[in-house]
């Protein structure tokens, strides 16, 4: 089954409710994520990125995962 961008979005957003989030991506299954949260202030960039994958809870495990690829871009606010 696909998933959409906004599916993707929703998932974040309900663990980074405040994050600027900005999901693009239209064949069901490759994806590009930018998101900017204040919880990411003094995390490297892994911690970071590690924190949205748990938001995505498990749509990208294994073979089944419905979400094939995401380049993720994380930072704090400016």
């Amino acid at each position: 089954m696909a998933i959409l961008a906004s599916d993707i979005e929703a998932l974040i957003r309900e663990s980074f409710p405040d994050a600027e989030i900005t999901v693009q991506g239209d064949d069901g299954a490759h994806f590009a994520a930018h998101v900017v949260d204040e919880s990411f202030r003094g995390k490297n960039r892994v911690q970071q990125q590690r924190a949205v994958y748990a938001a995505l809870k498990g749509k990208m495990d294994g073979p089944a995962g419905e979400l094939h690829a995401l380049a993720l871009t994380t930072r704090a606010p400016e």
